[in-house]
């Protein structure tokens, strides 16, 4: 039974619905254990990502799957606050192993998403994760997921805090895969 931890920041709601649909899909099969943590301001001291028990549910996880609006070509700055309170665990290479993937959403149609995609995957590497993708070719999806075309991870262009359901369901397949993936690599001799 794999467990996926998912780890967002969201001011506006809307990444915490991607986050939603992500978490419906962790859990569609039934055999994975899945939990949110909403990174918060209060989780955040003098500049410093604090939340020990954030820390501790990646630690205990299969999985982990990063989530962040993208503000200015990167990730918010609560979810670059957590990313470096994790250097004791990068010290330690405590997260080797584990499958990474991730999501992120912009006000605008480009709005440099894929850098905010990047740098999870780069934090997801420091760590010695595996990180994993999507792997439906954007606008050759029957079902018309992955309208953006990112490979990467989920890519959401959003002007309301209610993603269209296209970006919902990539959200929810994304989950899936994640959970699925990770089931079968924690359960390979």
């Amino acid at each position: 039974m794999p467990k996926v931890a998912i780890v967002y920041f969201s001011e506006t709601g809307t990444t915490h619905n991607l986050a939603s649909a992500v978490l419906k899909g962790c859990r569609s099969d039934g055999d994975a254990v899945a939990t949110l943590y909403r990174i918060s301001g209060a989780d955040i001291v003098e500049g410093r990502f604090r939340q020990r028990q954030c820390l501790e549910l990646i630690d205990d996880s299969d999985a982990v799957i990063f989530g962040s609006p993208t503000y200015m070509g990167g990730p918010a700055a609560q979810f670059k606050a957590f990313a470096d309170a994790t250097s004791d665990r990068w010290d330690a290479q405590m997260w080797s192993g584990k499958v990474a993937s991730g999501f992120t959403v912009g006000a605008n149609a480009n709005g440099d998403q894929l850098a905010t995609l990047q740098y999870f995957s780069i934090l997801a590497s420091q760590h010695g994760m595996l990180w994993m993708g999507l792997d439906i070719p954007g606008g050759f999806d029957p079902q018309g997921r992955n309208p953006s075309g990112s490979q990467l991870g989920l890519a959401c262009h959003c002007l309301t805090p209610e993603p269209d359901p296209a970006n919902l369901s990539t959200a929810e397949y994304l989950g899936a895969r994640v959970a699925m993936l990770s089931g079968q690599l924690s359960t390979s001799p």
